[in-house]
């Protein structure tokens, strides 16, 4: 062989010895996918992490108490995955049900999104279930309208939560549906719907 040969060969094997490169979490994952780009099932141990705190240095109590985006500490590998949705249907984020286990080791199941090819789309996590370290009693990760729904008792009724969140509806009224404020919005809407 020659060494030309031989340096591909190094090479290669150096890039499927990298843990991006053989980490497969798809063991013991009973995740339902979502058809989405680039999903895989996956099922690994991690510690419940304030991103913000992790990344900066620049931490609070609890996790930020909901305040803060919620991370998930890989124990396999280090990473850093970003858990920004949970079992349901909409994309609310995984924050409220992560919470309750800052700075706890757990195990969660779920949905991992990564493909080198999309800048950003690395350790995307879609969290369905959550438990200790140690139980065997999961939490599914789906109470995020429940929590919604107590916060905000006025807003019942029909159709889906953010066309009834006080928060959504003010900052509507304050810039506009399309965030150019009222005097464009009306001249869009006018343009586009009558």
């Amino acid at each position: 062989m020659s060494a030309r040969t031989l340096s591909r060969l190094a090479a290669l094997a150096l890039v499927a010895a990298s843990p991006a490169f053989t980490a497969d979490f798809s063991e013991g994952s009973t995740a339902k996918s979502w058809n989405l780009y680039a999903e895989a099932p996956a099922f690994f141990e991690a510690k419940v992490v304030d991103i913000t705190c992790e990344i900066t240095g620049d931490c609070v109590d609890n996790c930020g108490d909901g305040s803060r985006q919620i991370g998930l500490l890989r124990a396999k590998d280090g990473e850093l995955v970003f858990p920004n949705k949970n079992a349901q249907s909409g994309f609310q984020g995984a924050a409220i049900d992560l919470l309750p286990f800052c700075g706890k080791s757990v195990e969660v199941d779920g949905l991992l999104i990564e493909d080198e090819d999309i800048q950003g789309a690395k350790n995307i996590f879609l969290v369905q279930k959550i438990r200790e370290t140690g139980s065997t009693d999961w939490t599914k990760a789906n109470t995020w309208n429940t929590d919604w729904a107590a916060k905000h008792p006025d807003a019942k009724g029909k159709g889906p939560w953010f066309r009834r969140d006080p928060r959504v509806n003010a900052h509507i009224a304050e810039t506009g549906y399309f965030g150019l404020g009222l005097e464009k919005d009306a001249a869009l809407i006018k343009e586009l719907f009558e």
